[in-house]
């Protein structure tokens, strides 16, 4: 029998769950790139969940649970 291809992070599931698995792909996938203050453009740090705090100018602010959403 042949091993299936783990999906990233959520390979962690096993088999099954395919749709839950491939969401979950793309919100960690978000959640893990580098997020740019809207302030200095430094980098974003999460803290909690929707509370995130610069690096470069310690500013503290609210955003997205998982990723700071770009308004284009």
């Amino acid at each position: 029998m042949a091993k299936g291809k783990k999906i990233g992070a959520a390979g962690r599931f096993g088999a099954g769950y395919g749709k839950v698995k491939k969401r979950l792909n793309d919100v960690e996938a978000k959640q893990r790139k580098k997020q740019v203050c809207p302030f200095c453009n430094g980098r974003a740090k999460r803290i909690e969940k929707a509370i995130w705090e610069c690096q470069k100018c310690k500013k503290r602010f609210a955003g997205g649970a998982y990723h700071l959403e770009q308004n284009s």
